[in-house]
């Protein structure tokens, strides 16, 4: 597959580092020079010193040849014009990134009259995901698979000390559910049947809903959450205009802080039924007078990491059962969740997953990126053609940071063994280390061969930087 992706920021870099995998020959454009360096630096893909609005670029580029073409540059747009001119030049797919809420209503249009097959709005795809940690009902992270018949939740060892000393084989409470990973002092462990576990561990575990709820039921303390009735929100940007409104077609109550007076006017004239207040999120005694600590949930989305990670601390001493912070810097998620806030969400790694569904198309149906980008895991549709349909587990010697989680056939969970044989149109939650990746892509595709397929193989890896 051949992607140019527009846009070397943050999320450009993210999608380039994990489309690298297999048969993906990847082209970045931008026209920051030092930018482009700093990635050449990092990952073995093509660079252009172009504007994506330079025909002439994209032409010399052979963009007829294109598989896909993922405009990410800061202009909405820029992004829209990039994709349509790509598409009108015969690229065959093409994906832009548009944040303006103005435009959530014009999507259709976009698709349909300037051709562009799939629209991701980063702020819009974070405010779901605090949505979705806001109404669950355990104090744990979780994702749900095969229409929720499938969850994955992460446990520390700490909620669960009978567990700590104690070998994978030797645990009597984990039928309906595999232990997938081990997130240790940051880093995953791949666990064996005579891995044990530890002070510190958090382990990740793939299985049957109630079979993992009943887990949860035997966490030191109480994990269960009381329904969230009372918000506030520190940070009126896109991504707290679109919790607002979502929260308050819920029927919650919301209470959202913004510093500047202007944006105060425009989010009072849109959300009539929220209560916006003007002033400074970090002032202490402005935050007591609107009785933070009566909230059921405070959500930290400004565009500082430092401001929202210091006030989700303080709403956390004061008693705030659900503390929610938006963090852009990858190294800051690990150390904030160390300090007792419930969630840090990186908008890079959401908005990722979005796009590398909808790129690995029908067979891919959900993709959750874990521990920083370290591993996915991945909902896929076994298709008849594919390597892994037909043969019992043991026998397709998948790397060891490959592990099928679950299958559900026909409405069953079913939590595989080395026997188990996976038949065509079951549904298989995977957990896949980043490293992996390439490797998993091959049995998921239908075998390839022939002079394309062999002509792909050798054109890969002609030069590593072209800059204009």
């Amino acid at each position: 597959m051949r992607v140019i992706i527009v846009g070397a920021g943050k999320l450009g870099y993210k999608l380039a580092e994990a489309l690298l995998n297999g048969d993906t020959h990847v082209i970045m454009m931008d026209t920051d020079a030092k930018v482009l360096e700093r990635i050449n630096d990092h990952l073995d893909v093509l660079t252009i010193k172009a504007s994506g609005l330079q025909l002439e670029a994209l032409k010399e580029l052979n963009i007829h040849t294109c598989d896909l073409i993922i405009a990410v540059t800061s202009s909405d747009e820029t992004n829209m014009i990039i994709c349509s001119m790509a598409k009108k030049l015969g690229c065959r797919r093409a994906i832009a990134r548009i944040r303006n809420p103005e435009y959530a209503q014009q999507l259709d249009f976009f698709k349909n009259e300037m051709k562009i097959d799939h629209v991701v709005n980063p702020e819009l795809a974070v405010s779901n995901e605090i949505i979705r940690y806001l109404l669950k009902r355990y104090a744990l992270y979780t994702e749900e698979f095969a229409k929720g018949k499938v969850c994955m939740f992460d446990f520390s060892m700490n909620n669960l000390p009978d567990f700590i000393g104690k070998k994978l084989s030797e645990l009597k409470d984990i039928q309906g559910m595999l232990i997938v990973a081990i997130e240790r002092d940051g880093e995953i462990i791949i666990p064996y049947g005579a891995t044990t576990l530890e002070h510190n561990d958090t382990i990740y575990v793939i299985g049957k809903k109630d079979c993992i709820s009943q887990l949860a039921k035997m966490c030191k303390g109480s994990i269960e959450r009381k329904f969230v009735r009372r918000v506030m929100v520190l940070g009126g940007g896109k991504i707290g205009y679109y919790l607002a409104e979502k929260l308050m077609a819920l029927g919650v109550h919301v209470k959202l802080i913004e510093q500047d007076k202007e944006r105060c006017k425009y989010l009072s004239e849109h959300l009539p039924n929220t209560l916006v207040i003007h002033g400074d999120g970090t002032d202490i005694n402005l935050l007591d007078e609107e009785d933070m600590a009566s909230m059921d949930a405070f959500v930290g989305v400004t565009g500082f990491d430092e401001e929202n990670l210091l006030m989700s601390l303080m709403a956390k001493q004061a008693g705030v059962e659900k503390v929610i912070a938006k963090v852009s810097r990858t190294n800051y998620v690990h150390v904030i969740e160390k300090l007792g806030i419930d969630v840090a969400l990186n908008p890079v790694n959401i908005t990722a997953s979005e796009i590398l569904k909808f790129i690995r198309g029908g067979r891919v149906v959900s993709v959750s990126l874990l521990l920083r980008g370290q591993a996915e895991v991945t909902e896929v549709i076994a298709k008849e053609r594919m390597q892994i349909v037909g043969k019992p587990i043991c026998e397709l010697e998948l790397p060891k940071g490959i592990i099928i989680g679950a299958i559900v056939r026909q409405g069953r969970v079913l939590i595989p063994d080395g026997r188990s044989v996976i038949q065509a149109n079951d549904r298989l939650v995977i957990f896949c280390l980043q490293s992996e990746i390439t490797a998993l892509e091959m049995f998921l595709n239908p075998h390839r061969g022939g002079l394309l397929g062999e002509l792909w193989n050798r054109s890969k890896g002609f030069g590593k930087s072209f800059n204009n």
